[in-house]
């Protein structure tokens, strides 16, 4: 029986395809990257805090690819994803008095309210709509390492056969 010790590395593909569409406010593709912001992007950043300020020695491979870096450096996604959060607490704040007779939807209601809440908090005062630079920021105190990776994944997956 071999004692060989191995290692295991998980690697943090961000990713979304283009999607950006100046011409018009009210795309569903341009959701995609603001629930990803939502979902995704703020709630791995807050985290990467918690574990800094807690003292926490750990190291993360993340790529973030072109498409994606584009669009989070886009300066009207970025106002549009405000819109979009601003848009999300209102709806919160109308089903909090909607929903003010059942404990468990109201409950919800609020949960939402105050996440959408945080997130706009987050993205405009602590990032300041740059959350490369949040991401940045993690690589330079050496615990977030970024990689990229072509801007299609088509061309780097699918041979070309003549």
């Amino acid at each position: 029986m071999s004692t060989t010790k191995g290692y295991v590395s998980f690697v943090l593909h961000a990713h979304l395809p283009f999607i950006h569409h100046p011409e018009s406010e009210d795309y569903l593709e341009e959701q995609w990257l603001y629930e990803a912001i939502s979902e995704t992007y703020i709630p791995l950043l807050t985290n990467f805090e918690m574990l800094v300020n807690e003292g926490v020695n750990f190291r993360i491979t993340m790529s973030l690819t072109p498409p994606l870096m584009c669009m989070l450096d886009n300066k009207l996604l970025q106002q549009r994803y405000i819109k979009y959060l601003k848009q999300h607490i209102e709806l919160a704040e109308k089903e909090i008095e909607r929903t003010s007779y059942d404990e468990r939807l109201n409950s919800l209601a609020k949960y939402y309210f105050d996440r959408y809440s945080k997130d706009l908090i987050i993205f405009k005062e602590k990032y300041n709509c740059n959350l490369i630079q949040g991401f940045k920021h993690f690589q330079d105190i050496g615990v977030l390492e970024i990689i990229t990776c072509g801007a299609t994944h088509r061309i780097l997956s699918n041979p070309i056969y003549y």
